[in-house]
């Protein structure tokens, strides 16, 4: 495959609710932890919520690189996406993306101080499909 099909990357991102999420720590070692995908625009920009007590944002204001992965295991089929991670905690963001059940996690509702949207810039990408395997960048796909 020269150039993978973007709307069938896309299909299996919106098909994933959850998405494998990667930060490196102070030692370089990636450490990789689930989280369930908020939302995304296209394939370059995605959003989690976090707490700003987590162990994980505090390592991506010190080391914004970042990494996600989507599967479908039933069709062998995988993208890998690099790029970086963004802490966002201003109110306007914190409040676009609040939804009903949020409250479970962040008492305090949208504002609660510990409450905070990650923002995933994805620049790179590996998209495994059955035995095969096509590297590409955001920009070779959008363009």
């Amino acid at each position: 495959m020269s150039q993978p099909d973007k709307q069938e990357l896309i299909r299996l991102v919106e098909g994933c609710r959850d998405a494998v999420v990667c930060s490196v720590d102070k030692e370089g070692f990636p450490n990789a932890k689930a989280m369930f995908r908020r939302a995304n625009e296209g394939l370059k920009t995605f959003w989690f919520s976090s707490n700003n007590s987590a162990i994980r944002t505090a390592r991506w204001l010190e080391n914004p690189k970042a990494c996600l992965y989507f599967v479908n295991p039933n069709t062998i089929r995988g993208l890998m996406l690099t790029g970086t991670m963004e802490v966002m905690t201003d109110d306007e963001t914190r409040r676009r993306y609040w939804n009903e059940g949020d409250e479970k996690y962040y008492p305090l509702g949208p504002t609660d101080p510990d409450y905070c949207m990650l923002r995933f810039t994805a620049q790179a990408g590996n998209y495994y499909y059955g035995m095969g395997k096509c590297v590409f960048t955001l920009d070779e796909l959008e363009g």
